[in-house]
């Protein structure tokens, strides 16, 4: 049925489907689903503790058997900067006396982590069958033991230099970033937001560029973007946003309707949110003061101060201060249960493939 394996005996998956770890808006729920689907089903770890992420695995094994993925960041950590933090108190500032918040009060520091040696020692004794990780790949030592665990490893590439560093530097397989895609750009080896390739240009050259299969991420919501995905090389493509409306999503009731009113044009590139660029549907902070701004602090530290505007706009109803990750093809989304949609996902793409072959 697939005119590419290599991804689906390397999970040990029956569909090439990998769902996108997408931390904040979801659970070990969403997990269990693609799993009865058939997919790879994604945990993101970078913004919960090892308790937590050993509690949610827990879970996930005792209701499916199936290979999972454990997601991790690997950003260099970078210190709070005061006088950044003070400029972007300003500017936030008619936005705190509009909803009443004093911007004197203490607010708890953004908890984005990079991967450590508790997190190392969590995999080694929860041994995923994959672990992926974002913004490049953790130290030697920490990746020699995650592979000592038995695990594939896989990252993600925004430009074709990122596909080779991480293939040349122990990576199992590679997630071809569109910039059509949902969440943090996986950009490592650049800062080049206004550069970055549309996954459609970007899949065949890195396929050209490496010998490990590639995943197709960004813009694939149908069975239509899966097929073209194969067409250009791809071993198996990662989907996101598709699920972001299912009912096993942990979005918040104002953040569904805002999903709910997106349209094609609808997702922008935004440093604002958190410090680093990230694809999104545009929010009223989004509009007003980026989508990119100088005024940022570094990430994750810009998401610190919006923290108490979130609570209070989301308490209204609104979505005003809500990092709502998605990608362009966030309209093709359907709102039906997680495990229907990875079938219905696998089966359209199959069917458009075999069509294809006729041809």
């Amino acid at each position: 049925m697939w005119p590419d394996r290599r991804l689906l005996d390397l999970f040990k998956i029956s569909v090439p489907i990998v769902q996108a770890p997408m931390a904040g808006v979801q659970d070990a729920d969403i997990v269990i689903a693609a799993c009865e689907g058939g997919a790879l089903g994604s945990l993101p770890c970078a913004m919960i503790s090892v308790e937590k992420a050993r509690e949610q695995v827990q879970i996930i094994r005792q209701r499916v058997s199936a290979p999972i993925n454990l997601n991790f960041f690997t950003h260099k950590p970078v210190d709070a900067n005061p006088a950044q933090e003070a400029t972007w108190k300003r500017r936030l500032a008619p936005y705190y006396r509009e909803h009443g918040i004093d911007p004197a009060a203490p607010i708890a520091a953004a908890n984005r982590a990079p991967f450590d040696g508790a997190m190392c020692e969590l995999v080694e004794e929860l041994k995923p069958e994959v672990v992926s990780f974002h913004f490049g790949l953790p130290d030697k030592p920490l990746l020699s033991r995650v592979k000592a665990a038995g695990c594939v490893v896989i990252s993600s590439a925004t430009i074709v230099r990122e596909a080779q560093w991480l293939e040349d530097n122990g990576a199992d397989a590679i997630i071809a970033q569109g910039a059509e895609a949902g969440g943090h750009r996986g950009m490592f080896l650049t800062e080049d937001v206004a550069a970055q390739v549309g996954t459609f240009a970007l899949v065949p050259q890195i396929v050209d560029a490496v010998r490990v299969p590639v995943i197709a991420a960004g813009g694939i919501a149908d069975g239509r973007g899966i097929a073209a995905a194969f067409a250009l090389g791809a071993a198996g493509v990662q989907i996101g946003s598709a699920y972001l409306r299912c009912p096993e999503s942990k979005v918040s009731a104002a953040g569904r309707a805002a999903l709910n009113e997106a349209a094609d044009d609808s997702s922008v590139i935004t440093n604002v949110m958190t410090g680093r660029p990230a694809r999104g549907v545009a929010n009223r902070l989004m509009k007003e003061v980026g989508p990119l701004s100088p005024d940022a602090p570094a990430f994750p530290h810009a998401a610190t101060a919006l923290a108490p505007l979130k609570a209070a706009a989301e308490k209204g109803g609104k979505a005003d201060f809500t990092n709502l990750w998605s990608g362009q093809a966030l309209p093709l989304g359907r709102e039906t249960p997680a495990a229907d949609l990875t079938r219905a996902l696998a089966a359209a793409g199959a069917h458009r493939l075999k069509q294809m072959a006729a041809v």
